[in-house]
């Protein structure tokens, strides 16, 4: 086996130049033992390419002549030509680069070079280990000018970039194997057989009716619209269920509309089984209970459920506290309250535009961290106009993109509201519709809201309230 050719320059001693102990420190990362013993297994053996074909790119060799060699080997392959020393040589000298990568003797050399031929992915992921070390380097020296010199950004925006940027940079395995209908179900069976004992399962959120729509509960990298117009419980259902899921799992809230007084209130009223009204003015009627806010307490001590109150947040600023809340906490998933107060990142553009921003951007967070993000968001006045009232994807206020995005979306209505006359015996009830669901079926059920703990429970109650919430009297 022969020496690797340390340069052109050096061909065909094939030694390398000494040099000093602080440039070699100074060298970026790079193995010119692993890209000519690829570059030669090519060459030497063009079947190979199906092997290391989807692992490396031009892009990850150090040598600027290993660069123009990959380059020309990887389009004679793709275009079903083979490529031998006399093929790519005969390429690069038609491009006027032969001399630059070293001309026939070094292709001739680095074909004698191959350790073993048996290796040749081990190569190509040696490459592409070193490429992306030096892109963290690329990036992080970035990263620093950006900080020495922020500009017009916002210390938020220079975060958000840098850490979008070393995300990029996370080595992926390649994913892109076409794999058989027989195959792929013969190994599926593995995860239906860990289902059915229950080890394999979605995250209830504690409304039995709703998982039961929900195939079990919550999934990650989904996105769920909890829709309603003002006043009839969206905050308290968002709420609900990231207490009850908050149990087991890690829950993030992003209150914009409450603030941390606020949510603490609910959470005292709902965790004590006190009341709201006692909580608010503890020192009217029997006065608060404070034996149930102390339990409440204790309540809230094993919950993983983390409050931030931070208005007006771009969709760029959500994604890098859900980033730091999922590194510092394991959340699996992010309650925002809600859609309509983020901010657009930019500000010129109307308000449709910045929406379907912003909810692509939540569904890409919820695939990237692997959560479930459940986004509240207020409706337009159309459901009013309807007989039943119950509000419909096209009520989605501004934007039609989120509906495109979310894959499940949920609208609830509470008819007492708009019709306090129908009795006191409706207060407690509110209907739901799943009117999207990309993995499962669409309906109506009811849920049990406790306006007096702002939480919504299963229903238990009986017919009428099993078929349909009642009609508005005099419509």
């Amino acid at each position: 086996m022969n020496a690797v050719p340390a340069s052109v320059d050096d061909f065909p001693a094939g030694r390398f130049e000494p040099v000093s102990q602080v440039a070699h420190l100074r060298a970026p990362p790079h193995s010119i033992e692993a890209e000519s013993s690829l570059l030669g297994g090519l060459l030497l053996d063009n079947s190979a390419w199906e092997r290391v074909g989807d692992l490396v790119a031009e892009t990850d060799f150090y040598r600027a002549e290993h660069r123009a060699i990959f380059g020309v080997i990887s389009k004679l392959l793709n275009s079903k030509r083979g490529a031998d020393q006399i093929t790519v040589f005969e390429v690069l000298r038609d491009g006027g680069r032969a001399d630059d990568a070293g001309g026939l003797a070094y292709l001739d050399s680095l074909a004698q070079y191959v350790p073993s031929a048996s290796n040749m992915r081990r190569f190509a992921e040696i490459v592409r280990e070193k490429s992306v070390l030096r892109k963290l380097i690329s990036a992080s020296d970035e990263i620093a000018t950006s900080a020495f010199h922020p500009q017009d950004r916002t210390v938020e925006a220079i975060v958000d970039e840098a850490q979008a940027a070393l995300a990029k940079l996370t080595p992926q395995a390649p994913n892109d194997e076409w794999v058989s209908a027989y195959d792929g179900m013969v190994k599926h069976s593995d995860i239906l057989e860990k289902r059915a004992a229950g080890t394999i399962q979605a995250w209830p959120t504690g409304l039995g009716d709703l998982d039961e729509y929900l195939e079990g509960g919550l999934v990650p990298g989904n996105l769920v619209i909890i829709g309603a117009r003002p006043s009839q419980g969206k905050t308290a259902l968002g709420l609900t269920i990231g207490v009850n899921m908050a149990d087991v799992r890690g829950v993030g809230l992003l209150s914009m509309e409450m603030s941390h007084s606020e949510v603490n209130d609910r959470l005292t009223a709902m965790l004590g089984n006190v009341t709201m009204s006692a909580v608010k003015r503890p020192s009217k009627g029997e006065g608060l209970n404070w034996g149930r806010v102390v339990e409440g307490v204790e309540k809230a001590k094993v919950l993983r459920l983390y409050v931030s109150d931070q208005g007006g947040l771009t969709i760029n600023q959500v994604r890098t506290k859900a980033r730091n809340l999922k590194r510092l906490h394991g959340i699996d998933v992010l309650v925002v309250d809600y859609i309509g107060l983020m901010t657009g990142l930019n500000p010129k553009e109307n308000r449709n535009t910045q929406l379907g921003e912003i909810s692509r951007g939540l569904k890409t967070l919820a695939k990237e961290l692997q959560i479930c993000v459940v986004c509240l968001a207020q409706l337009n006045r159309k459901a009013e106009e309807r007989a039943d009232q119950m509000p419909q994807m096209t009520d989605l206020r501004d934007s039609g993109e989120i509906e495109q995005d979310a894959d499940v979306i949920v609208f609830i209505k509470r008819p007492i509201m708009s019709n306090p006359e129908i009795g006191d015996e409706w207060r407690y009830y509110a209907k739901a519709s799943v009117a999207k669901n990309r993995q499962g079926r669409c309906g109506y059920l009811n849920l049990t809201y406790i306006g007096e703990q702002t939480r919504f429970a299963s229903w238990t109650g009986d017919a009428p309230f099993k078929s349909s919430a009642p009609q508005k009297r005099g419509m």
